[in-house]
């Protein structure tokens, strides 16, 4: 192994090839799947969203880090990216919201980084061949010792990284910080309304919109039951994002299953769309490279809006293998034409695979807070236009 410098760093991937640059944020090592994010800002939001767990994350804007970090941003308590791939970190920090530069806050949270590589090259090769594992480190610079590491990291088919990232026990969730964004698009026609969250790995700000549709929000563990998730008495039911391979989550599927079999109303966000698709009967398959970034496009079939969504996920519903009697796919991705919403015929249940509450177009899809809202209380269906 040869030693490492204080600044230098070294990206290796599975296929052999060499990223060198610079070392900032924790020094260290850390292993696993390469994925590019193609978002021009938000990249605390980023670091932050549970999905990302397991994954190092390259992002395609070039100038990372200017604005710094504040604490009303994260989605997650830590950072949960296993390492952070830029192209120029900034060095200097100007917001009056900053409460932190980038290289502190990943160094105070153990996440290592890596700056001055040629991230459109990474992005490049990860388009043509596919996803592939990876070992980022500051503390090894032999090339080929990275590359024997980075044939071992596991991927992510078959993996069960939920359970990293959920909440541990039930409880009322009341958020650190209220948002005024969007205020325009509150309504209160959750209020006196309980929803039971079921948190895979639930960015806070889906949560805090939940909360700003009027709603009681009941944080409840992945591994809850149906019948511990009724127990609460709930007047809707919401699942949330969060990582990993959907088929591994069973414990999660048998619980939405035993929920389709009652009349509560749900509504299903990335991962809680995925395992909506696995309990309707039909199954999930890994994209070549995945969606992750604010830009991409999606067409509501209802409407025959497009929107402009935010997206982070690895995995996609086949719409082959659902039942077309029973559930009706109601949004598909402009690029590569996946599945990206569907709702069942018969009952008060839809979902979507990307983000309305990360707001890239900025408002385009928050309408669907506002539909379930509507599904609770009683005045819309799953197939209502906006």
């Amino acid at each position: 192994m040869a030693d490492a410098t204080k600044d230098e760093a070294l990206l290796v991937l599975e296929d052999g090839s060499v990223h060198r640059g610079t070392a900032f944020g924790f020094r260290g090592e850390a292993g696993g799947e390469v994925v590019f994010n193609t978002s021009m800002y938000g990249y605390q939001e980023v670091l932050t969203d549970p999905s990302y767990r397991g994954q190092l994350v390259a992002m395609t804007y070039p100038h990372i880090g200017n604005y710094g970090i504040n604490p009303e941003d994260a989605e997650s308590e830590r950072p949960q990216v296993q390492g952070f791939i830029v192209r120029e970190l900034s060095r200097r920090v100007s917001n009056f919201r900053s409460a932190e530069d980038l290289d502190s806050y990943l160094r105070r949270h153990a996440v290592v980084g890596i700056t001055g590589v040629d991230t459109r090259a990474i992005t490049r090769r990860l388009r043509s061949v596919g996803a592939l594992n990876g070992v980022l480190s500051s503390v090894d610079l032999d090339a080929k010792s990275l590359l024997e590491k980075a044939k071992k990291v596991p991927g992510l088919e078959g993996r069960d990284l939920v359970k990293e990232v959920s909440c541990r026990e039930a409880s009322r969730f009341l958020p650190a910080y209220e948002s005024d964004f969007a205020a325009d698009f509150r309504c209160d026609l959750g209020r006196g309304k309980r929803v039971a969250a079921l948190d895979y790995g639930a960015k806070t700000n889906i949560l805090r919109s939940l909360r700003q549709s009027g709603f009681e929000v009941i944080r409840m563990p992945a591994t809850s039951t149906a019948r511990e998730i009724l127990a609460h008495e709930p007047d809707g039911v919401f699942l949330s994002n969060g990582p990993g391979d959907p088929a591994a989550v069973t414990y999660a599927i048998d619980a939405v299953k035993g929920l389709l079999e009652t009349d509560v109303p749900i509504f299903g966000i990335c991962l809680g769309h995925q395992l909506l698709g696995h309990a309707f009967g039909g199954k999930t398959f890994k994209l070549k490279f995945g969606h992750h970034g604010g830009n991409q496009p999606v067409m509501d079939l209802t409407t025959g809006k497009v929107e402009i969504t935010a997206q982070n996920h690895g995995f996609a519903v086949d719409e082959a293998s659902l039942d077309p009697a029973e559930v009706e796919v109601t949004h598909v991705n402009l690029n590569d034409r996946t599945v990206e919403g569907m709702r069942h015929r018969k009952k008060r249940v839809f979902s979507v695979q990307y983000h309305p509450e990360a707001s890239p177009g900025p408002h385009d899809s928050l309408y669907l807070f506002r539909r379930f809202a509507e599904m609770v209380a009683g005045t819309a269906d799953a197939a209502a236009p906006r």
